[in-house]
């Protein structure tokens, strides 16, 4: 498959992962995901065998070693790079790989969104604890796609907001709940994770993870803690801060939601 074009605005695919009830399940009761498929290939020099003992950066894991975010809240340029195949991340370019990058999340596609390029490497935002974990991965010829999103979340805790811009123009907007006091939603830029649709859609007909984790609870339903977007049956519960973490949204908000491609950045603010 061709590389894609930087200036390609082409939608990204999106895709619903094998087992999304089960998973989606857990997302409505606090936040859950499973990790990617295991893997990977020879690079720099290192053995096939080296790296598949290397942690998976996936939203079930934890990687230490990695840089934060230096700007968690900038609007970054809409560059988003799909692997693949399992691709090595390290802590700076062209340094020892401390995880894999999976081409699979939750069964779908892995894109992710760019904050820095130099030559040769992209820096990414990662899914994996903690949250605003950053990593170097090698912009190989065949190895990555590239694509270019328009369109960025935002979710302004304070006012309990969510508005969605393309191209720098609003879309739309809507009063949705956050998290509790003693369950925040965490703030600072993510970015749209994966898209699962429930089998039995009991709460919400579609579940969209983002790569960002409670702060305050390790697991919850048995799942790792991933903070997701998803509709609610009571509607009295917009306007207020009484979630484990995950943001609560209108139908109409979600349906919306649902067209924003993976790896688009989500940025929440206090």
């Amino acid at each position: 498959m061709k590389q894609r074009s930087e200036h390609d605005r082409r939608t990204v695919p999106r895709g619903f992962g094998v087992g999304a009830a089960a998973l989606a399940a857990v997302l409505l009761a606090g936040g859950c995901a499973d990790g990617g498929r295991a893997g990977g290939d020879a690079a720099g020099g290192r053995s096939t065998a080296a790296l598949a003992r290397l942690p998976q950066a996936t939203t079930s894991t934890t990687v230490a070693g990695l840089p934060e975010d230096t700007a968690p809240f900038a609007t970054s340029d809409g560059t988003v790079v799909h692997p693949r195949q399992p691709v090595p991340v390290s802590a700076r370019p062209d340094g020892e790989p401390v995880a894999m990058l999976p081409d699979k999340q939750l069964g779908g596609p892995t894109w992710v969104p760019v904050v820095e390029s130099r030559p040769g490497w992209r820096r990414v935002l990662l899914p994996n604890r903690p949250n605003r974990a950053t990593g170097w991965i090698a912009d190989r010829p065949g190895v990555l796609d590239v694509a270019r999103s328009t369109q960025v979340v935002r979710v302004d805790l304070g006012d309990r907001r969510l508005t969605i811009e393309d191209s720098g123009r609003k879309v739309g907007s809507w009063t949705v709940a956050v998290g509790a006091p003693k369950t925040p939603t965490p703030t600072g830029r993510t970015f749209i994770l994966a898209s699962l649709k429930p089998t039995e859609p009991t709460h919400s007909p579609l579940i969209l993870p983002v790569g960002a984790h409670s702060e305050t609870l390790d697991t919850y339903g048995g799942g790792p803690g991933t903070v997701a977007f998803h509709t609610w049956p009571d509607a009295s519960v917009f306007g207020k801060a009484v979630t484990h973490g995950c943001v609560r949204v209108p139908r109409d908000a979600l349906a919306r939601l649902a067209k924003v491609p993976l790896g688009s950045p989500v940025i929440v603010t206090a």
